[in-house]
């Protein structure tokens, strides 16, 4: 009888644990589903979509306070984005009418067929200068949009961006008689398509300007443990690893590139702020023999999978 009733017994507490159990598992999740709620939101907004709210349906209380402020945070955070977005269109407009009139201007001046030699070589140098400011203030706007939060995200290939750059610059590569060698694999990413071009060109535009005759412009993609990456070499003078910091900074540039009328001396800064605008970044190795590597990653887009680097390339001369 004993026995009965204490079987009877563990029986009872057993049903009541699982019971209770269970209670606390369902009250558990009530309580902290609109914590998850908040958490999720506050994980896409990292990935730089402002655009996202909260949006909490919940009775009065500190966790409906919690996201209402959060909601209220994102509205003004959103405004200002918005407002930066609507200074720099401006400010594009405002300093570019200007110098494509003057543009326009010394081009006529030089056209015309009774003009001085004087004139003529005059009105070249002031067209190179013109085209320098108006590179310099590209650059500035480029970079001052990459530090601001990118547009909605869009699936970007790196590989196919790549290619495209390439055939752009390859007369620039022609002229000065560089060997081209290139391994493209995909590498997917998620960004702003124009920032993303923008990155590529900087990091090739760099690598042809600062290379020297009979060199070699190495243009690599594909997917890694850290995700998407592009990797551009060229062949050059040597560079220390102190000196590597410095390459990043804008307006800084080696003592062999001070003075130099062939970069404004943003491109690397330009390629840091897109790459970290998309949660990525940028590395730069010197190569042996002279000449840097330089490596923008980007993290790999949900579903994708890292993989080796393509086996094979195209080389051209």
């Amino acid at each position: 009888m004993q026995t009965n009733l204490m079987a009877k017994g563990g029986l009872t507490v057993l049903v009541v644990g699982v019971i209770a159990t269970t209670m606390g598992w369902l009250v558990a999740g009530r309580l902290l589903r609109p914590l998850n709620r908040i958490t999720s939101t506050a994980e896409r907004i990292a990935g730089r979509t402002l655009h996202q709210r909260i949006g909490l349906d919940e009775p009065p209380g500190e966790v409906k306070r919690l996201a209402d402020s959060f909601d209220s945070m994102l509205d003004r955070l959103d405004q200002a984005f918005a407002g930066q977005d609507r200074f720099i269109a401006n400010a594009a407009h405002e300093l570019k009418t200007p110098l494509a009139v003057g543009r326009t201007l010394v081009e006529v001046a030089v056209a015309r067929r009774n003009a001085p030699p004087e004139v003529r070589q005059l009105g070249e140098n002031l067209l190179a200068v013109n085209e320098r400011h108006e590179r310099l203030i590209d650059a500035l706007l480029t970079l001052a949009r990459a530090e601001s939060a990118p547009a909605e995200s869009h699936p970007v290939d790196l590989a196919a961006v790549a290619e495209s750059v390439l055939t752009h610059t390859a007369a620039d590569a022609q002229r000065r008689r560089l060997q081209v060698q290139r391994i493209l694999a995909p590498a997917p990413a998620l960004g702003d398509p124009v920032l993303l071009e923008q990155l590529v060109r900087n990091l090739v535009d760099n690598a042809v300007k600062y290379n020297v005759p009979d060199g070699v412009l190495s243009v690599h993609t594909g997917t890694g443990p850290l995700g998407a990456y592009i990797a551009v070499g060229n062949t050059g003078a040597v560079i220390e690893a102190h000196e590597i910091p410095v390459l990043f900074e804008p307006f800084r540039r080696l003592t062999d590139r001070v003075g130099s009328a062939r970069g404004s001396g943003l491109g690397l800064s330009i390629v840091r702020a897109v790459a970290r605008a998309h949660q990525g970044d940028t590395t730069a190795e010197p190569r042996a023999g002279g000449g840097l590597t330089v490596t923008a990653t980007l993290p790999l887009p949900k579903g994708a999978h890292h993989g080796p680097a393509a086996a094979t390339g195209r080389h051209r001369r």
